[in-house]
């Protein structure tokens, strides 16, 4: 079976919030083996909507991950989040990049194991009928296995089950003001 290659940037990280995958939305996503840890790619889907592949990440621990989507001309150079509430995955930047595009930054909390997909739409300022929206997909393992090193994913803050009963048990990765 002849399969036609998409073209797709890898470059960037991406930041993960707080939010389930729907229980009825199916989702299925091939990720490449020879995908490093640290690699995201972002690939433009045939309808104009953007798919992020983000690699192994580990539940109840909350990610940064920045990419830079190509230009989209219908968006125009003022874009914003679309106000749907998400609290898995949520936008916490959206600024134009250096190369051209525009460079987002999203913070995203891995709640569950399991090949995850989140979205989250792009809305244009200047034009109200304009919208794209992203597919992020992880890999998403047990909190039990070792920690990785990853330079385009921050781990910004490691959540305990106990958190309640000791509000100490907070880590910060080390590096990152």
């Amino acid at each position: 079976m002849a399969a036609a290659k998409k073209h797709c940037s890898k470059a960037g990280g991406v930041r993960f919030s707080e939010e389930p995958p729907a229980a009825t939305a199916p989702s299925h996503v091939h990720f490449d083996e020879k995908l490093h840890d640290s690699v995201v790619m972002v690939i433009p889907e045939d309808d104009g909507n953007f798919m992020v592949k983000v690699g192994f990440l580990k539940t109840q621990h909350r990610y940064e991950i920045v990419f830079t989507l190509p230009e989209v001309p219908a968006l125009g150079k003022d874009v914003c989040p679309a106000p749907v509430p998400n609290p898995h995955l949520r936008i916490t930047d959206i600024k134009p990049a250096p190369e051209g595009g525009l460079k987002v930054t999203c913070e995203y909390m891995a709640q569950q194991e399991g090949v995850l997909c989140e979205e989250v739409l792009l809305l244009s300022e200047t034009n109200e009928d304009v919208c794209v929206r992203v597919k992020v997909h992880a890999r998403v393992m047990e909190d039990h296995r070792p920690p990785f090193t990853w330079q385009s994913h921050h781990h910004l803050l490691h959540q305990r089950r106990h958190a309640a009963k000791d509000p100490q048990r907070q880590w910060i990765r080390p590096g990152l003001k």
